[in-house]
Formats: C-alpha cells, sequence, structure tokens
C-alpha cells in the first residue's frame, strides 16, 4: 500500500505543532520501554534512574515544572537566558539571536562561539530546538502558549523572566534550574559589592545625571524606567534627564533632531544596537549635525559610545558587571 506525506499539505504552524507532539509521543514510549521497577539490582537500570531525577521548580510565570536535576542540554531563548547561563558556567546548546544581531549579542560573542542558532527575538525555530534535543529549555519571557506547548512537548520549559524584567530573580530561578544555586547567589553578590566600588570611583560625579540613548534609523530613542539599564542607573545612584524618568515600555519613541536636546544630560551614553551597519553609519552622521554638537555632554566631552545589545536591550548578569566597568572607566574621577 502506497503511503502518502501529509506534512506537505500542513500549513507550517500545523507542521510544526505535529512535530512537537510526535516527539512528545516518542518521549513517552521510550520512557515506557526504559522504566523497570522489578527490583532486579542492575546497574545500568539504577544509572538510568538517577539519571532521571527530577526537582520542581516555580517559574517566573508561576507554574511549576519538573527539571532534572542535572541538566546537561540547554537551549536559551533570550538575551538574558543566555547570559545567565554562561554566568553560571553552563554552555547551551542552543540560543536565539540577539536584538538586531544575527547570533549571541556582541559581548557574548566569545563565550556563545560555536552555539547553534534556534531562533530569534521574534520566536525560536521549533524544529531547530527539537534537534538541539535538550533536556530543559530556559524560555525568556516567552508569552505565546501555542508556541509554549511545543516547547512542552520538547523539554520541560521554563519561564525565567518576570513583567519586571529583574534580571537579579532571572538569575536566581536559573540557578535553580540549573543546579547552580550557590553560584547565582556568589554572582549577586559581587554585582552588589561592585556598585559599591563604582560608587566610591565616581567621587564629584556620584549623583551626577545621566542620558542613555539608542540611534536607529528611526532616529535617537531614550531607555526609560522599568528596564534593565535603568535599573542599574539606579543602584548607582544617578538622576535621570526629562523623560527618563517617566515608565516606558523599553526605550522611548525615536526624537526628531529638533528634539535631540531631550538626550542631554551631565553626562550621555548613547550607541547603535549593532556597531557595524547602516545603523553605525547613519550614527556616524548624526554626531555630525548641529543639534547633536550643540549638546551640553558633547561640549563637556562627557560622552562615551556604548554597545547598544548590552546596554540598550534585554541585559542579564553580566551585561550588568560589564556595563558597571564602562561607566567606570567614562566617570571615575581623575
Amino acid at each position: 500500500m502506497e503511503i502518502t506525506d501529509m506534512s506537505s499539505t500542513l500549513t507550517p504552524r500545523a507542521r510544526l505543532t505535529a512535530v512537537a507532539a510526535l516527539t512528545l509521543a516518542s518521549a513517552l514510549t521510550l520512557s515506557a520501554c526504559g522504566s523497570d521497577d522489578s527490583g532486579s539490582g542492575d546497574k545500568g537500570s539504577g544509572q538510568a534512574k538517577n539519571a532521571a531525577k527530577t526537582i520542581a521548580v516555580t517559574d517566573a510565570a508561576g507554574a511549576e515544572v519538573k527539571v532534572p536535576e542535572a541538566p546537561k542540554k540547554v537551549v536559551a531563548l533570550s538575551e538574558m537566558d543566555l547570559d545567565s547561563a554562561l554566568a553560571l558556567g553552563v554552555k547551551p546548546v542552543g540560543l536565539t539571536a540577539g536584538r538586531g544581531q544575527k547570533g549571541a549579542p556582541g559581548y557574548l560573542a566569545d563565550q556563545a562561539q560555536g552555539i547553534p542558532v534556534v531562533g530569534a527575538v521574534t520566536g525560536p525555530d521549533i524544529e531547530k530546538v527539537l534537534a538541539a534535543k535538550p533536556d530543559v529549555i530556559l524560555a525568556g519571557q516567552l508569552a505565546d502558549k501555542q508556541v509554549l506547548k511545543q516547547l512542552q512537548a520538547i523539554a520541560p520549559t521554563v519561564i525565567t523572566i518576570d513583567k519586571k524584567k529583574d534580571w537579579r530573580k532571572s538569575l536566581e530561578l536559573t540557578g535553580k534550574v540549573l543546579g547552580k544555586s550557590n553560584e547565582a547567589a556568589a554572582f549577586v553578590k559581587g554585582y552588589e559589592a561592585k556598585i559599591g566600588e563604582v560608587k566610591t570611583a565616581l567621587g564629584a560625579n556620584a549623583g551626577k545625571s545621566v542620558s542613555v540613548a539608542r540611534y536607529s534609523a528611526k532616529g535617537t530613542a531614550v531607555m526609560q524606567q522599568g528596564v534593565f539599564i535603568s535599573d542599574i542607573l539606579k543602584d548607582l545612584g544617578f538622576k535621570r534627564p526629562g523623560i527618563q524618568n517617566e515608565k516606558g515600555q523599553g526605550h522611548s519613541t525615536p526624537l526628531s533632531d529638533e528634539d535631540l536636546k531631550q538626550i542631554d544630560a551631565d553626562w550621555l551614553f548613547i550607541g547603535t544596537l549593532m556597531q557595524k551597519g547602516p545603523d553605525a553609519k547613519l550614527f556616524g552622521e548624526l554626531k555630525e549635525k548641529p543639534a547633536y554638537k550643540e549638546l551640553g555632554a558633547v561640549k563637556d566631552k562627557h560622552v562615551t559610545e556604548i554597545d547598544g545589545s548590552k546596554w540598550t536591550s534585554l541585559g542579564g548578569a553580566q551585561a550588568a558587571m560589564s556595563v558597571l566597568d564602562d561607566i567606570k572607566t567614562a566617570m571615575a574621577a581623575k
């Protein structure tokens, strides 16, 4: 009898759902075949049982997820997940490209070398996640229930980022998932110590106003409250100018050249998501415009060009430490 391949008649989403369902069915079948509670004392069976030990964690969405006690193959579906895993000494087997990036954010590129890309900011590629054969998936702030269901059919899936996008809480949760709670606590303690170190180094610049802006082809936008970089600046006790004191969804709407004065402050940190390419070229043109040259921070030579993928994106543990280094280098009393 001829068997027809039905996959070609399915929509992409239906095909991915079918793939995920097949994976789950296969996993259940293997589990049933391999479960032997006869107490035979077979050494191999004992090792298999130990390997299958799980712990329960409550994820950032409030769901209880059973994850392997010592996961070996981790997929990271956000910049923060990748940052956290690498900070804890775990190299994922799959990552999603960072905002404006083709792969890992620039500041993580060396550590992430060789990790396959399994998706983008817009969402994971289910077939690529499946091919990575993870035993746990760090799903960032994924909200798409259909995609989440597909991922759960592949491996235990943990939402790691809450509505406040607090990198410390995310790191703590990731530490529990990866069996690295002590390392996560030590990292946060190190960050807190470094905050004190940078505050001391600032001298007379402590408490100054600091502006953070991202430039793109759409224009110049500033980072508002409730995001990674604003939380760090708050930890350091800096003031923020104008609309940067307001709660936002991340960054403001792009400002026109006429409104460019809104990005001004005692100190300005500005850059693009990608340090090479069209946006970087346009940023070079911006710096030659009269409105930019008239900024107080520019006249005082208090401008630092930043890696936008580190400063103005989702952030993470290592990003936080690196940003502190950038601020200390730029603003420490000479």
